[in-house]
């Protein structure tokens, strides 16, 4: 139930084979976002269970879900990056329905992260998730 910019992502990544690869096109899609503005970096916001710091701040208009992120890790933050791609503008009725797990093993992640990492992006996901659910 991916949306079109994840399954673009989905592509990318077919053509990269060399895991390395895929490691650098992760770091630059986190390079490619824009900052979190300094004041959203707030007890709140920051998403507990991660080796490194990281925040996440959501919103949602007329029953649509975004969020924005930042991370002081570069992978991590192009892990939000890819969070990004496949929950950003989803209504939010149709957040809980997406099995990130499932979408992101597509990329090869599940087998290249370290268990830390693997236990941040399930935070991330959880919040993420907690927030939509929250919503409805």
């Amino acid at each position: 139930m991916a949306n079109a910019a994840f399954e673009e992502l989905v592509e990318d990544f077919e053509f990269l084979e060399d895991w390395e690869d895929r490691y650098r096109h992760v770091i630059e899609q986190g390079k490619a976002m824009e900052p979190l503005d300094e004041a959203l970096k707030v007890p709140a916001t920051k998403v507990d269970g991660c080796a490194s710091q990281v925040w996440l701040h959501p919103t949602i208009e007329n029953g649509v879900f975004r969020f924005d992120g930042e991370s002081d890790a570069m992978i991590v933050n192009g892990l939000i990056a890819l969070l990004r791609m496949l929950y950003n503008d989803t209504a939010v009725k149709d957040v809980m329905q997406i099995d990130a797990k499932s979408e992101l093993g597509r990329l090869g992640l599940n087998d290249h992260l370290s268990a830390q990492r693997s236990n941040g992006l399930a935070a991330m996901i959880v919040r993420i998730r907690e927030t939509a659910n929250a919503a409805l």
